[in-house]
């Protein structure tokens, strides 16, 4: 089909804030016409992504569905921008972005994850000395986690009123103290008084979120030191996993102080791509999809609809 180079500048334009169907509606252009205008576009600007300057790596795994699975995400956490996308997950999903990543000579200061011991390993025999930072978010997503596996047992061993007083409080254990209504901490208060192991969890839970805020990183470590020994001597089962973990991944953890950095950015990005994902009516050209993610930082879908 023949169009303008004016109607192609159009399409372009209307792409980073509309989807494609959008798009052809609007132009009334055929939807594939409107997709090989995009593509060649986004392989122009997105085909070879330049990683000069590049100093802080942010690394996840994004699951976009039964049809595509696992992609694997390696994002610059400076600018926010995409650099590596690839179908899989952990070392193989990282396994042709080493190599751009020597040619590029770039030097990586710190790279932050989840407590994946699949990108642990690989990024530690990747990269050497760089320093890994587990991401603070997924540690206290993790704790809620063991908060959440000890309320589900109590739950299943108790019986009459100490069943109905936990039942139903798992939203105001896994919500920090500060961000809860006022009417809603009796309730709470009732089921930590009557039920020791609960209390200790959601104790020790809150105490955790303050492990990134100790004002050197001596007084971090040795924050961490004193959680772990009071997790272990509750004799919780599920606070001395947590302790093990926490103890396994120390030193990724305390990197934290001196490389400030985590996935907030990344999990944003996340989110867009569900997005797109949701309405990525025809992305059935994997090239077409992630060059879609490596422009993601560019989009806002704010005409669709």
């Amino acid at each position: 089909m023949r169009y303008t180079r004016q109607l192609e500048k159009l399409v372009e334009q209307l792409s980073r804030v509309m989807t494609l169907l959008d798009v052809a509606e609007f132009t009334a252009l055929n939807w594939d016409t409107v997709k090989d205008i995009v593509k060649r576009r986004l392989r122009r600007d997105y085909g070879r992504i330049d990683l000069k300057g590049v100093r802080y790596l942010s690394i996840d795994e994004i699951y976009v569905g039964k049809r595509r699975g696992y992609y694997t995400l390696v994002m610059d956490i400076e600018s926010g921008r995409i650099l590596w996308v690839s179908q899989g997950r952990g070392k193989a999903g990282l396994r042709g972005f080493w190599p751009r990543l020597r040619r590029s000579r770039v030097r990586i200061r710190a790279v932050a994850m989840d407590m994946s011991g699949a990108y642990w390993a690989a990024v530690v025999e990747a990269l050497g000395g760089v320093a890994v930072v587990f991401d603070k978010f997924h540690i206290i997503q993790l704790m809620n986690q063991r908060l959440d596996d000890l309320r589900r047992e109590l739950v299943r061993e108790a019986e009459g009123s100490m069943k109905m007083v936990i039942k139903g409080t798992r939203y105001l254990l896994l919500t920090r103290a500060a961000n809860l209504e006022e009417e809603q901490l009796p309730k709470l208060e009732r089921a930590l008084k009557l039920n020791e192991p609960l209390s200790q969890a959601w104790y020790l839970k809150e105490e955790l979120s303050l492990l990134w805020e100790q004002s050197s990183a001596a007084k971090m470590d040795h924050f961490l030191t004193q959680w772990c020994e009071q997790a272990n001597a509750t004799g919780v089962r599920q606070l001395q996993q947590m302790a093990k973990t926490l103890q396994v991944h120390r030193r990724g953890i305390l990197n934290w102080w001196q490389y400030p950095i985590n996935n907030g950015r990344m999990e944003g990005t996340n989110n867009k791509i569900k997005t797109v994902n949701r309405q990525a009516y025809g992305y059935r050209d994997e090239e077409f999809f992630i060059l879609k993610l490596l422009g993601l930082h560019e989009s806002r879908y704010t005409l669709t609809g």
